[in-house]
């Protein structure tokens, strides 16, 4: 079954959402340089802190807290360096720390380094260069797992909607080589089933067809920015997660129909590309 994240810094979500299934809780601190890239954009920027990863862990039971630091960088005003920051993240709890946006095996490495065996470390892959340089960076040891960030990647490549990379075949083709070398690999995140310019269901079958070990719970499954009443989101965690389950036990039953899924979702993504497009000509 594949590993859940939900991005939360509410411990109270973070009970909830564990409780309905979800494995990993996320605590996002990424904020350098983020804006910028994604500037206008309706992107999640949490700049989440050190103290929220450790209220966090407190109140889990069974699930793993999970860590976005920011890129490799030196200390700034008022924010200490990626070491500084690494270091305080696995104190204050962090099972699983992630780097986002590197560019270089140089980066990598200071960040294994860095982290040094204390966590599990998880590389997330959404600039072309590191797509480029894939080979050389799985060649670094102490890399536990490696997410294929979907939204900067496309961005950077000049796409107009993120599930591109599926449908052209990049996400298949990173896949093939992170699972090459035994390594667990997920990417993007998913909506409701039912839901989503692209249904959660057809991205679902693809993190299957794919071998995808991991995805995001996207905040458009239960965004607590806009719903505040706890039993209304308990409810739609409970029945989200188990829609997600029954469709992976379909999935892991009916491997047969993973073709004709790649094909109706080649398909959808060609026709909500067309619509961007005519929309912002």
């Amino acid at each position: 079954m594949l590993n859940l994240m939900y991005i939360t810094n509410q411990p109270a979500v973070a009970r909830i959402a564990e409780d309905a299934g979800v494995d990993w809780i996320f605590v996002d601190m990424e904020f350098i340089g983020k804006d910028k890239r994604q500037g206008g954009l309706d992107t999640v920027q949490n700049h989440h802190t050190i103290e929220d990863v450790s209220n966090i862990k407190k109140s889990l039971k069974r699930a793993q807290v999970i860590v976005r630091v920011n890129p490799i960088h030196d200390a700034l005003d008022n924010y200490p360096s990626s070491k500084n920051e690494i270091d305080g993240a696995i104190l204050a709890g962090a099972d699983i720390v992630m780097l986002p946006y590197f560019h270089t095996v140089q980066e990598v490495e200071d960040f294994i380094n860095y982290v040094g065996g204390r966590a599990k470390t998880c590389l997330l892959l959404e600039t072309p260069e590191a797509a480029i340089l894939l080979d050389e960076i799985l060649q670094v040891p102490g890399i536990d797992m490696v997410h294929i960030g979907l939204n900067d990647l496309h961005l950077a490549m000049g796409m107009s909607f993120m599930f591109q990379l599926l449908s052209d075949g990049v996400v298949e083709q990173l896949a093939k080589k992170i699972t090459a070398k035994g390594i667990p690999f997920g990417f993007g995140g998913i909506a409701r089933m039912n839901s989503g310019l692209l249904p959660g269901s057809a991205v679902l079958k693809e993190h299957y067809r794919l071998g995808s070990s991991m995805v995001i719970v996207s905040r458009s499954f239960c965004n607590t920015d806009k719903i505040k009443d706890l039993d209304e989101v308990r409810n739609i965690f409970m029945v989200g997660i188990n829609e997600i389950r029954t469709l992976e036990y379909e999935a892991l039953a009916a491997r047969d129909y993973f073709s004709n899924n790649q094909q109706e979702v080649n398909k959808s993504v060609e026709k909500i590309v067309e619509i961007i497009k005519a929309k912002n000509s």
